[in-house]
């Protein structure tokens, strides 16, 4: 039924009812409030008739910005009065059921002849991907006001749910504090074990003798330091692991999710450096390739290429993703590879694997543990279940410590981390590689 009676009708139809409670001495009373009741409804439907919603009244859905991961976005319902009445209007939207809504989405709105009025509402996303938003139903009162008619306008939107860009450089601050290539406003000068000359300076005592720079020595009479600063426009390519393992939920969020916002913090870093940055998300095959690049647009393309990755349940080909770098990237390059290890079989196939990408390359292996499990083995065990669960962590923590030596071994580098030391560890590492010139 695309109405319903408005409280009007009702008062209108409880005036029958007191007339009928004199019936008991006047027995036609019963056939007028009879015929009055199915004038009332014959009335009614006469008024729904008349009264279908104008085309002069519009309503456009908008947002303050684009959908974003864990991020409340405001939505505006636009409703446009173009006509000569006023209108009363009960409006109600239909949003995607995936996101959490702020706030009511049904709301009553009276909007005077020419003018506009808006409805706001909040929602926030839980996950990333495509999403629809349905019609929107408007209820307005008829000419009579005796009902209220229903009307669906179609207001159909397809929008993109983002990873949270902002939550990214949110988690580089706070994983590197005062270190952090953001700390200031200019471009920042990191010396450290840098390649690239900077300026000389007097020696002080602790300076490296190879530093030294014998030509301006000789020339000022004193001894006088090379002065090195951290390489810019290097490159970094992040390849994300989409396969089965990654599937398993930490928090409310898969690993994936939890490895994409290390990639953009990661990202967000990097490009502050000064460096050049690749994203390759791979399952059983390449999903997603971006090559290295620095500047806005590449955070765009970024965003817009991971904004629909899935997790599959397939195991992931380390041959194919690094056999595809190796053939895409020729500079040398920092290549983070965030995964995760539990058996012994996926262990050796990436083990094997990592040749493709050395000595070209300078692999780090993250993998990503569903708690820490050193905390399960360290309490003593006080039942049969328990006993069981320490040893079932005792052995994939040695296989993952195996894998992650053997991964330093063969000249990359190696770190094992929960969700919640996954970035510091990350960026730090970064840095560190960074600082000691070991691209």
């Amino acid at each position: 039924m695309n109405f319903v009676f408005s409280k009007y009708f009702f008062i209108w139809l409880s005036c029958g009812f007191i007339a009928l409670s004199l019936s008991w001495n006047f027995p036609q009373i019963r056939w007028i409030v009879l015929g009055f009741d199915l004038f009332l409804i014959l009335l009614a439907l006469i008024d729904r008739r008349i009264s279908s919603l104008p085309a002069e009244i519009t309503i456009q859905r908008e947002f303050n910005k684009r959908f974003a991961i864990g991020d409340e976005t405001e939505v505006n319902l636009k409703i446009e009065n173009n006509s000569s009445h006023s209108f009363r209007v009960i409006l109600k939207d239909e949003y995607p059921t995936e996101m959490k809504l702020t706030g009511k989405r049904e709301g009553f709105i009276l909007i005077p002849p020419k003018t506009t009025a808006n409805f706001f509402y909040g929602l926030t996303p839980t996950e990333r991907g495509h999403f629809e938003f349905g019609k929107t139903i408007v209820r307005h009162l008829s000419s009579l006001g005796l009902v209220w008619v229903q009307s669906e306008i179609k207001t159909e939107t397809a929008v993109k749910v983002y990873p949270n860009m902002r939550r990214a450089r949110e988690i580089e601050l706070a994983a590197l504090g005062a270190k952090s290539l953001v700390a200031v406003n200019r471009r920042a000068i990191l010396r450290g074990e840098g390649r690239d000359f900077e300026s000389l300076r007097d020696y002080v005592r602790g300076d490296e003798l190879r530093h030294l720079s014998w030509t301006a020595t000789a020339r000022r009479g004193k001894l006088v330091t090379r002065q090195y600063q951290i390489e810019r426009d290097q490159t970094v390519i992040i390849a994300l692991d989409a396969g089965r393992l990654m599937t398993g939920r930490i928090e409310n969020e898969t690993k994936l999710d939890t490895a994409i916002q290390a990639a953009l913090a990661l990202m967000s870093a990097a490009a502050r450096g000064g460096d050049n940055v690749g994203i390759l998300v791979f399952g059983r095959r390449i999903k997603k390739f971006l090559p290295p690049k620095k500047g806005t647009e590449q955070f765009e393309g970024v965003l817009e290429a991971l904004h629909d990755v899935k997790p599959e349940m397939v195991e992931p080909s380390y041959p194919r993703a690094f056999q595809f770098i190796s053939a895409n990237v020729k500079r040398r390059s920092f290549v983070v590879i965030l995964t995760d290890l539990v058996d012994e079989e996926g262990s050796k196939e990436l083990l094997a694997s990592l040749k493709l990408l050395r000595p070209r390359h300078l692999p780090l292996v993250v993998t990503i543990g569903d708690r820490d499990l050193r905390m399960v083995v360290q309490d003593e065990p006080n039942s049969a279940r328990s006993l069981f669960t320490q040893s079932v962590a005792e052995e994939i923590l040695f296989q993952r410590e195996t894998a992650l030596k053997n991964v330093e071994t063969q000249g990359g580098l190696a770190l094992d981390v929960t969700r919640r030391t996954l970035a510091p560890s990350l960026l730090e590492t970064y840095l560190r590689v960074k600082e000691r010139g070991l691209l």
